[in-house]
C-alpha cells in the first residue's frame, strides 16, 4: 500500500524523530510511504483560539494538497480529531459546496498511526522489542475525539520485553491542551501535577501516547523534578526491533535531549 504522511507541523518542528519512526515502522510492514513537501499545517492551532476564518486558507491547503491520496497516516490523534470534528464544520461555515465535497471524500482516507494498524491494516504485532516499563497516557483527542480505546495498548502488548504497567486516573488529561496551559496556567499545573504523580506512582521507566504535545508537557514536569521516567511517542517504540543490538527507541532516546533526559540516566 502507498501511504502518504502527514508528519504535522508541531513533529515536524520539535520531535521528527517520531515521523522517522513511522516510517520505519510501516516500511517495515512491506509498505511504501511517501512524504508531500508541500504539506504544512491542520488549521487546529487557528482553529481552536478562535481565529476561525483565518484557519480557512491552511484547511483547504491541506485538503489539496492530499486530494489524490491513496491513504494519509498521522502520528498525532489532536490532528486527525480537527480533521474529522471541524473540516465538515469550515466548509459549511465559508458556504463552500466544492470544499464540503473535497472533505466528505478525504476524511475517510484519513487514519492516526496507531488506528491506521490495528483498524486498517489489522496489524497488533509490529516486531518490536522495547525491554522497559511502559505506562500508557490516552490523550483527550485519542479518547474521546477518535476513541481509539484499546488500540495502542494492544500493540503495546505486542511488543517483546515490554512490560505494560496500568497508569491510575488515566481517563484524566494531562493539562496541556494547547494555548490552554498558557491562557490558564495554574489550573493546568495543577492537573499536570495530578497527571505527573500517577505516571510517578504507575513505575513506568516510559510514558508514552500518540500525541507528542501530551507528552512534551509532562515531560516538562518530571525533567524539572528530576525523575527518571522518559516520554517517547508511540511509533518510537513500535520501531524497536530492526536488529537484535540497542534498540531504534532507545538510541533517539538518548540523542534528544530536548525531550528526554539523558541516557546516563535512564534506569538499567
Amino acid at each position: 500500500m502507498r501511504l502518504s504522511l502527514f508528519i504535522t507541523c508541531y513533529n515536524d518542528a520539535l520531535f521528527p524523530q517520531t515521523g522517522k519512526a513511522v516510517v520505519r515502522v510501516l516500511e517495515r510492514l512491506g509498505h511504501t510511504v511517501e512524504f508531500r513537501p508541500a504539506q504544512t499545517c491542520c488549521g487546529q492551532m487557528h482553529w481552536n483560539t478562535g481565529y476561525l476564518r483565518e484557519s480557512l486558507p491552511i484547511l483547504c491547503h491541506f485538503v489539496r494538497v492530499f486530494a489524490d491520496a491513496e491513504t494519509i497516516v498521522v502520528p498525532s490523534s489532536s490532528c486527525v480529531a480537527m480533521m474529522r470534528d471541524h473540516y465538515p464544520k469550515a466548509a459549511q461555515m465559508d458556504n463552500d459546496p466544492a470544499l464540503a465535497r473535497e472533505v466528505e471524500l478525504l476524511l475517510p482516507r484519513v487514519f492516526e498511526f496507531s488506528e491506521l494498524l490495528v483498524r486498517r491494516l489489522g496489524i497488533e504485532d509490529v516486531g518490536a522489542r522495547f525491554t522497559h516499563k511502559v505506562a500508557y497516557h490516552p490523550s483527550c483527542h485519542s479518547a474521546r475525539s477518535l476513541h481509539l480505546d484499546e488500540i495502542p495498548l494492544r500493540l503495546l502488548r505486542r511488543v517483546r520485553g515490554l512490560d505494560l504497567v496500568p497508569l491510575a486516573n488515566s481517563q484524566e488529561c494531562c493539562g496541556f491542551g494547547g494555548t490552554f496551559a498558557i491562557k490558564n496556567a495554574d489550573v493546568s499545573s495543577a492537573m499536570l501535577a495530578d497527571k505527573v504523580r500517577c505516571v510517578l506512582n504507575s513505575g513506568a521507566e516510559v510514558l508514552t501516547a500518540v500525541d507528542n504535545s501530551c507528552l512534551m508537557h509532562i515531560h516538562g514536569s518530571l525533567h524539572r523534578q528530576r525523575t527518571f521516567v522518559r516520554v517517547a511517542h508511540l511509533a518510537e517504540i513500535l520501531a524497536t526491533g530492526e536488529t537484535s543490538s540497542e534498540s531504534a527507541a532507545e538510541r533517539a532516546l538518548a540523542a534528544d535531549q530536548h525531550f528526554t533526559l539523558s541516557s546516563s540516566e535512564f534506569p538499567q
